[in-house]
């Protein structure tokens, strides 16, 4: 499979993309713990469909220790004992607010759950990040960028 556009080949696209990065490099330095950032991004790009962000996500994670185990129960987390509960209210809040068509967007209990666990700034930082990886699985679907070539801190600095 290949790209049907490669947005890194172009000016504009590779100008938006930095900055894109750079936004992402922002996230990783807030009190959001990276397990869960990698976690979340993680699952949403299952959601949607995004075989690029599901390969870089997971190739990340491991690099930064994530375990085996528990990436390969991401999909299955609400049947998994792997996670913890700040995991799980994080892992809850990326799917509804991946899913926002399918059901209204996310629930009171779901952002209650949030809340017990995500001071402000690591909440601003959750919700950011949801939004993030939501419109990077967006431009990797409609490009069909494929997965398999990504290689761990490919993005890690903007140049």
């Amino acid at each position: 499979m290949s790209a049907r556009f490669d947005l890194m080949n172009n000016d504009l696209g590779k100008s938006l993309g930095k900055r894109f990065a750079g936004l992402a490099m922002l996230l990783n330095n807030t009190a959001l713990p990276k397990a869960t950032q990698e976690l979340v991004s993680l699952r949403a790009s299952q959601i949607n469909g995004c075989g690029f962000c599901v390969d870089m996500h997971t190739k990340d994670a491991t690099a930064a220790g994530e375990t085996a185990e528990r990436l390969h129960l991401v999909a299955v987390w609400r049947e998994a004992t792997v996670f913890t509960p700040a995991e799980r209210a994080a892992l809850a809040l990326a799917e509804e607010g991946t899913r926002i068509a399918d059901g209204g967007g996310v629930s009171d209990e779901t952002w209650a759950q949030a809340r017990e666990h995500y001071d402000d700034d690591q909440l601003a930082a959750l919700v950011c990040l949801i939004g993030l990886i939501n419109a990077a699985n967006r431009m990797n679907v409609i490009v069909r960028m494929p997965a398999g070539l990504y290689q761990p801190g490919q993005f890690a600095t903007v140049s």
